[in-house]
C-alpha cells in the first residue's frame, strides 16, 4: 500500500479511536505520524470532526512544516507536532488529547507521579508538566520538548496531555495510561497520597517494556 494513504487511513482510525473512548470531545485533539521511508509528516487537520474524517482530509506536510499534499488546513498545532519530531528520532507518532484526569492535573500544574507499574513502563517515569505557553506557538513546541525529555507523555499546562511512541498504536496506549494513572493518583490522594516506584524499579521496569515485554518476533 502506498505509504501516504496507509499514515492517512491510520490516523482516521486513530480519531475515530480517541473520540470513542472520551479521550477528547468535539474537534479538539490532534494527531500526527512520521511517513515510514519518506520525509513527511501526517497530520489531522484543523477543527474537523473525528467521526467523519476521511483519509483524504489528512494533510501531509514536510520536515519543514508546509503543505505536500491536501487541500485542507493543517492542525494549529503544527508546530508543536514538528518541535517533537525534530527534537526526538526515536518518535513515530504523536496523539495529543483533552482526557479528564490528566487534563485535571494538567490545570493544576501537578505532575503525574512515577506510582503506577505500568505508567512507568511505557512513558519512562513521571509525567511532567510544560510550562505554559498559547496553543499553536512556536513557545509550546520548545516548552513540551524540555518537559518531555526522556520520556514519552507530557501534559500541557492548563491544556491536556500529549504522548509519543513508535507508532500509532503505542502513543494512544501512553494518552490511556496517563489518563487511567491521573485517575489513580487523585484516587490515591483521598486514602492518603500515592507511593512512588524507586528509580531502580523505574529503570528495571522500562527496560524490561522496552527490551522483554511481549511476543518475540523471531
Amino acid at each position: 500500500m502506498n505509504p501516504l494513504l496507509k499514515a492517512r487511513q491510520e490516523i482516521v482510525i486513530k480519531g475515530k479511536e480517541i473520540l470513542a473512548t472520551k479521550l477528547t470531545v468535539g474537534t479538539w485533539g490532534n494527531i500526527s505520524c512520521r511517513v515510514p521511508g519518506e520525509n513527511y509528516i501526517a497530520i489531522t487537520p484543523s477543527g474537523m470532526s473525528y467521526e467523519t474524517l476521511v483519509p483524504e482530509d489528512i494533510v501531509i506536510i514536510d520536515l519543514n512544516g508546509n503543505i505536500a499534499s491536501g487541500t485542507r488546513k493543517p492542525s494549529v498545532e503544527v508546530p508543536l507536532h514538528m518541535a517533537i519530531y525534530s527534537a526526538r528520532e526515536d518518535v513515530q507518532a504523536v496523539i495529543h488529547t483533552h482526557s479528564a484526569y490528566a487534563s485535571a492535573m494538567a490545570v493544576a500544574r501537578k505532575e503525574i507521579p512515577g506510582a503506577v507499574e505500568d505508567l512507568v513502563q511505557i512513558v519512562g517515569g513521571n509525567v511532567r508538566v510544560n510550562e505554559y505557553a498559547l496553543p499553536g506557538t512556536e513557545q509550546l513546541g520548545k516548552k513540551t520538548v524540555k518537559a518531555l525529555e526522556g520520556r514519552n507523555a507530557v501534559l500541557l499546562a492548563n491544556h491536556g496531555v500529549l504522548g509519543v511512541g513508535r507508532d500509532l498504536n503505542e502513543a494512544l496506549k501512553v494518552c490511556q495510561v496517563v489518563e487511567k494513572s491521573a485517575q489513580i493518583v487523585l484516587l490515591a490522594q483521598l486514602i492518603g497520597g500515592a507511593v512512588e516506584l524507586s528509580q531502580e524499579d523505574i529503570d528495571g521496569m522500562r527496560s524490561f517494556y522496552l527490551n522483554g515485554y511481549g511476543q518475540s518476533k523471531s
